[in-house]
């Protein structure tokens, strides 16, 4: 199937039995793609770049945890198709992980609109998040989600220009309260360049 048409169907999914036989197996071979796939976003912040892989898995996690059966399958593929990058964007989700929960509410109370402010510098381009629409990541009264879901759309050119090892590759947030960089080293690179068609 084309990148830019790639979706999880009922197809691609194994009876829950099957894959709690296969579950251990399945995450260890796709553990060494998850590690290149997570850069730490400053002090307090993970993005977790997102595949055709990562979402098959954890459609079959919530499947298999949840036991909703038949019934369940339709409403995991509408929460989690939507992260599968279609070939010319990469798709991620980004955490806030704070583990003391006053802290974590302090911060998170700074951060209202965060989920616009996240980029990809790619050359002289600035690529600006898109943050799925699915809820509203901000409260009134400003506090944000500790849980983000974004997208970064690629024009050919950037993308040219990411597949460039010559470029420094950037990852970072604008938001003032947050404002960090991450570069992406060229391990995680190769492994994302399979995003894109």
């Amino acid at each position: 199937m084309p990148l830019a048409l790639r979706q999880v169907t009922p197809d691609d999914l194994i009876p829950d039995a099957e894959f709690a036989k296969v579950r251990a197996e399945r995450r260890a071979a796709l553990l060494p793609a998850k590690r290149l796939r997570r850069v730490a976003l400053g002090p307090s912040c993970t993005v977790y770049f997102e595949s055709f892989e990562t979402m098959l898995f954890q459609i079959q996690e919530m499947l298999l945890t949840e036991k909703g059966g038949a019934a369940q399958v339709p409403d995991e593929l509408a929460a989690y198709n939507p992260l599968i990058p279609q070939g010319s964007e990469l798709v991620a989700t980004i955490m806030f992980e704070v583990d003391d929960p006053v802290r974590r509410a302090a911060l998170l109370a700074r951060l209202g609109g965060v989920e616009d402010l996240f980029f990809l510098q790619i050359g002289a381009d600035k690529v600006m998040s898109v943050p799925e629409g699915d809820v509203e990541r901000t409260r009134e009264d400003g506090k944000a989600s500790s849980v983000h879901f974004v997208r970064f759309p690629l024009k050919r050119e950037q993308i040219a220009v990411f597949r460039d090892p010559a470029v420094a590759i950037l990852v970072g947030c604008d938001h003032e309260a947050y404002a960090h960089l991450a570069v992406l080293s060229p391990a995680t690179r190769a492994e994302l360049d399979k995003d894109f068609a």
